[in-house]
């Protein structure tokens, strides 16, 4: 019962401590990149849910306008959520953030945005700071592609 304390010294030291927070972190990065797989197959049932009652309840030549940008809107969302599984299971290798994916899944999720984007219901504003959040992630995506060569 007294060894307790030498115990917690131990593994307060710097080394035992950062090998501990690592396992911490390996460990959420696996549960995180669990929940993303849950996502992403809830993501995927669902737009096939919406594709074949879209299909089926769709006349034939009437499959466009705001039913197809619905589907779009679904289709990029499984893809965003494939990057984002991406950003988890390289952290996981790597143990590093990988900036330029990250920024990658920022762009697709704004684009995303502007694809499913109502004009009737969207100010000009909105519009205006979308575009600006695209052009500072490009501009943000091509230093890191510069500074990786």
């Amino acid at each position: 019962m007294a060894h307790w304390p030498r115990q917690l010294r131990k593994q307060l030291k710097d080394e035992m401590f950062l090998r501990r927070l690592h396992q911490f972190e390996g460990s959420i990065s696996k549960l995180l990149s669990l929940g993303m797989i849950v996502v992403i197959l809830a993501l995927v049932a669902d737009l096939m849910v919406v594709l074949t009652r879209t299909i089926i309840d769709t006349e034939p030549g009437a499959f466009v306008g705001q039913t197809v940008l619905d589907i779009f809107g679904l289709f990029l969302s499984v893809l965003i959520a494939l990057e984002i599984l991406e950003n988890i299971t390289a952290y996981i290798r790597k143990h590093v953030v990988q900036v330029e994916l990250v920024i990658a899944t920022a762009l697709i999720a704004v684009g995303r945005k502007f694809i499913i984007l109502d004009l009737s219901k969207t100010s000009g504003v909105t519009i205006i700071g979308l575009a600006l959040a695209i052009l500072a992630l490009a501009v943000s995506y091509w230093i890191v592609r510069l500074s990786h060569r």
